[in-house]
């Protein structure tokens, strides 16, 4: 919606001025009090378009992706024809410094929102154990690589107190006196945005309906329709999001969301050392333990590092703690990789019954801890708000899911649970009727 704004007032000028028409559509796209009618209009398209299913669904995100990436390339190439090396010195602002980078990471991560909704998708995957990781692998390396460089470009194209933070390529290239690219840009930026939208909201019925399964959301959550579609999950699930869209300014949602991402992944490094490693029998939920340390130590960490690195401290104190608990993290990860073996079960049926299309993250627990501090590191570089938002977020979480894990048998989706193969048989029928 800010988008749509932003494209618009790129076409103000003094003749319009004064003109009560332009003026009133000024007014509807952007009416204030928080209210973005765009982003109404934006999120509805792609509820509608999902309660179709998810084959229309993927066709359309299929596209969108590849014009967004063509996109892309064309601005990041573009910006970097007209790189000026002056705009890269400093590397590290002084006003900002290695914190402020890092900082600035932290809210920037919502822009690798993504490619975790393709395992929300496997579902929907012909061979998921085989094509998933490698789907996943290749998406960040793509991601990554589209994102830094096209951060350089702008960067290098323009200096950085010049950077528009709604509408940076557009602006960068009328900053540079390429008008042309700056319309192709924006009508770009216009059209392959909803993909993000569409892409986001269409794993969520997905999800809901596992919690549903197993008691965490009521029943109506895992109902699948004739198509063997989540009708009523994309419904509910696609109110809440236009609702958000439409009346809560973005500026407050970026930190959140790139936090409860950022905690996602944690959860996730978790859950991969829970599953590969075990106490030992004489020291029950000792690795659980630990890992309650690990975690709550990382946040510490990342709490008094950015206390160093922002405020520029020099209290023999707060590098004192910095260094005491960075060692304490080293210190359980060493308890972690020695005392808490690997599960021999799992271990010893992949290495004597090799599985091509079994896939196992390597270098566990040490690779998903380092993963898991750098998560955490990221989240305390919030600012206090940031903090409050996600941590009330983290509690009613929590307490949500006590409070239906004492009543979850209630809610458990007794009436769905054939529904996995209700869902898949309906849609292997569509695909054989297709091909037909």
């Amino acid at each position: 919606g800010d988008k749509v704004v932003e494209f618009a007032r790129s076409f103000d000028s003094e003749d319009k001025a004064g003109n009560f028409l332009w003026e009133c559509f000024l007014f509807v796209l952007d009416p204030g009090f928080g209210i973005n009618p765009c982003a109404f209009l934006i999120s509805l398209a792609s509820v509608l378009l999902l309660m179709g299913g998810v084959k229309e669904s993927k066709v359309v995100a299929n596209t969108f992706t590849t014009f967004n990436v063509c996109l892309v390339l064309f601005m990041s190439g573009m910006s970097l024809s007209l790189m000026k090396r002056e705009n890269m010195t400093p590397l590290f602002p002084s006003e900002f410094g290695a914190g402020g980078v890092i900082r600035g990471a932290t809210s920037s991560f919502f822009g690798y929102i993504g490619f975790d909704e393709i395992c929300c998708m496997s579902g929907e995957a012909i061979n998921p154990s085989k094509n998933m990781p490698r789907a996943i692998i290749l998406t960040l390396a793509i991601v990554s690589s589209l994102y830094v460089t096209a951060a350089f470009g702008l960067t290098s194209m323009v200096p950085y107190n010049e950077c528009s933070e709604t509408s940076g390529f557009p602006d960068g290239f009328r900053y540079r006196g390429v008008n042309w690219a700056a319309q192709v840009s924006a009508i770009g930026e216009l059209v392959s945005l909803p993909v993000v939208v569409l892409v986001t909201i269409m794993a969520q019925p997905r999800l809901q309906y596992a919690m549903a399964m197993d008691g965490i959301l009521p029943p109506v959550f895992a109902a699948v329709d004739s198509l063997g579609n989540l009708t009523e999950g994309t419904r509910i699930a696609g109110i809440v999001m236009i609702a958000t869209a439409t009346l809560v300014p973005f500026t407050y949602l970026n930190d959140l969301i790139s936090a409860g991402i950022l905690l996602a992944f944690t959860m996730t490094n978790t859950s991969v050392i829970l599953i590969r490693q075990s106490s030992p029998s004489d020291k029950p939920y000792l690795l659980e333990k630990l890992m309650v340390c690990f975690h709550s130590l990382s946040l510490l960490t990342g709490f008094m590092l950015k206390s160093s690195l922002l405020a520029k401290s020099t209290a023999k104190l707060t590098h004192l703690l910095s260094v005491t608990f960075c060692l304490s993290n080293i210190f359980i990860g060493y308890k972690i990789q020695t005392q808490c073996q690997s599960k021999r079960s799992l271990m010893q049926w992949h290495s004597n019954e090799p599985n091509p299309s079994m896939y196992l993250a390597p270098f566990v627990p040490i690779l998903p801890l380092c993963g898991s501090f750098v998560n955490l590191y990221l989240i305390a570089q919030l600012d206090r708000i940031g903090l409050m938002m996600i941590f009330c977020y983290v509690g009613s979480a929590i307490g949500f899911y006590f409070y239906n894990l004492q009543y979850g048998k209630k809610n458990t989706a007794h009436g769905h649970r054939n529904a996995p193969e209700r869902m898949i048989s309906l849609h292997e029928a569509k695909r054989s009727d297709t091909n037909n």
